[in-house]
């Protein structure tokens, strides 16, 4: 997999003759490896610079479609900046948004080129998925999704929420996980209302709701699902809270469509849980995009006024989380079509009790 053509082809727009990839969901992006390296991508071509770790590697995941240079007693800045002397490049993007200060001085001071701040360049391109990268998705989501079956086989009362936390990595990992995509999160009882909370000792308990958002990485993309689960018998206002988070994510799957801001998604799942009274129990956004990175953009929240693109990847995770009693989330992932969406989780979302 890279993206070279669709990079160099974008050049133009940002008035610069090369783009300098140098983060390492970019460098993925663009030539298909997680190494440590820079690739300068220019209508004529493109060099890969790594280091001797990647040097099989390198070959067979870029050297089909790019030079590749190991960097042995010349350094980094002597290769690039012979490619960029060889292509007359006088303006060189940057990825500005993936670089401290410290990073952005050095370029400064070794590059001959001009710097300009370009990374919204590949983060535009990235914000589409091309089938390749949905079929990727789709892979990881179908282990994400055959993890939580075997989860709620696995959960009984006593166990803590880090027991719980493990063993979801180990059946993602058994089922072909590259790795985890984030940390997982198992929240139980009260622990619940911390949309973020962290697995630790606490032991599962009947009655009680388990909030579970986790993700795995499959050929270098992510997924990305949350579902809540009841271990024996819960009370009504449970249910009803459960019930409005449901209606709430099936409303904002509903108003998923490219063409629609982000913020339109956000408020029709937002308006069910506000209607329903639980308004201020909703502290975050509906969802945010998924790829190479568990968090990428565009996102569907309230402040985003801009048009989904056709192929983003958006969570659709609206949550409600009363302090010191519970929490409920529902999380999937789907696509922005023209006229629709695709959603890609397949886990049942109707009450489980367990």
């Amino acid at each position: 997999m890279n993206h070279l053509s669709q990079i160099a082809a974008k050049l133009p727009d940002y008035r610069i003759d090369a783009m300098l990839v140098s983060s390492a969901p970019s460098e993925f992006y663009a030539v298909g490896l997680h190494g440590e390296g820079y690739a300068v991508v220019t209508p004529g071509g493109t060099r890969y610079i790594t280091d001797s770790r990647y040097t099989e590697a390198a070959q067979e995941a870029v050297g089909p479609h790019a030079e590749v240079c190991i960097v042995g007693e010349k350094g980094y800045f002597t290769f690039i900046n012979e490619f960029l002397a060889q292509h007359n490049v006088k303006k060189l993007g940057i990825e500005d948004n993936y670089m401290s200060l410290g990073q952005y001085n050095t370029l400064k001071e070794k590059l001959n080129a001009e710097l300009c701040y370009a990374g919204s360049l590949i983060t535009g391109l990235r914000a589409s998925k091309d089938e390749e990268e949905f079929g990727r998705m789709v892979e990881a989501q179908r282990i994400t999704d055959e993890a939580f079956t075997a989860i709620c086989q696995y959960i009984q009362p006593g166990m803590t929420e880090a027991e719980i936390a493990a063993r979801l990595v180990y059946e993602m990992l058994r089922r072909g996980a590259q790795e985890v995509s984030f940390d997982p999160i198992v929240a139980s009882g009260p622990n619940g209302s911390r949309p973020h909370a962290v697995p630790g000792p606490r032991k599962v308990q009947k009655g009680e709701f388990i909030t579970m958002d986790f993700g795995c990485k499959y050929q270098g993309y992510c997924s990305d699902m949350t579902r809540t689960v009841a271990l024996g018998e819960i009370d009504d206002d449970k249910r009803k809270v459960y019930e409005t988070v449901l209606k709430a994510q099936l409303a904002g799957i509903a108003a998923s469509r490219a063409g629609i801001p982000g913020k339109d998604i956000d408020g029709a799942a937002r308006k069910i849980i506000a209607d329903a009274g639980y308004g201020r129990f909703f502290s975050h956004s509906y969802g945010h995009s998924v790829g190479i990175e568990i968090h990428e953009a565009p996102n569907a929240n309230s402040r985003n006024e801009q048009p989904m693109p056709v192929g983003a990847m958006v969570s659709a995770e609206p949550g409600i989380y009363i302090p010191g009693q519970f929490g409920v989330r529902i999380e999937d992932v789907v696509r922005m079509d023209e006229g629709g969406c695709t959603d890609i989780t397949h886990s049942p979302k109707e009450l489980i009790i367990l």
